[in-house]
């Protein structure tokens, strides 16, 4: 009886690294190093199985939930390894403004629409907020409200590059204080 339960254990086991492997080939795309057309949604579901581990609930918090409510997006011509980074970037960030919450569970929203013009990607949080007169400084090089250790100022830096200059795109910030950011 052990050795099935061992097996079966074992089966699903490998069954999660397989796709913990594909996840992360997905996401890093090392071998694509120019445009393509790609599947935004897919990218971000690639990064939220990285991020697997920081959404599950620790003894200090909840898990954090995460809602998605994806629309048709047609395939896009971008360098998808890239806007995975920013994803990635822009999801930590959200989970960072949530573990601290006691009030209320910790919850971050993904949507994704196509417009008449573009796609929207909107990844909103409900956590601490960012005070309005730093708002304006979040996306330069080395700024930081982390602690010393905890964050390098360069994740929305970068994230602001690859969508404004590379894909000629916006990356837009709303938030409040107490209320979220998206």
């Amino acid at each position: 009886e052990d050795f099935y339960k061992l097996t079966d254990s074992m089966e699903g086991g490998t069954e999660r690294i397989r796709d913990i492997v594909q996840s992360l080939r997905n996401f890093a795309r090392l071998d694509e190093a120019a445009r393509k057309t790609a599947d935004l949604q897919e990218g971000i579901e690639s990064t939220l199985l990285i991020l697997q581990n920081r959404l599950i609930a620790t003894p200090e918090r909840s898990a954090i939930q995460v809602a998605k409510d994806y629309g048709q997006l047609p395939l896009l011509e971008c360098f998808p390894g890239q806007l995975n980074q920013v994803f990635l970037h822009v999801l930590n960030n959200a989970i960072d403004a949530v573990e601290s919450l006691t009030e209320r569970a910790p919850l971050i929203q993904i949507k994704t629409e196509k417009t008449d013009s573009d796609c929207r990607i909107c990844i909103a949080d409900n956590g601490v907020g960012i005070p309005e007169e730093i708002q304006a400084s979040i996306f330069d090089p080395l700024f930081t409200t982390k602690e010393i250790g905890q964050g390098t100022g360069l994740g929305l830096a970068i994230s602001h590059q690859v969508v404004v200059e590379t894909h000629d795109g916006q990356i837009i910030v709303d938030s409040r204080v107490n209320e979220g950011t998206s």
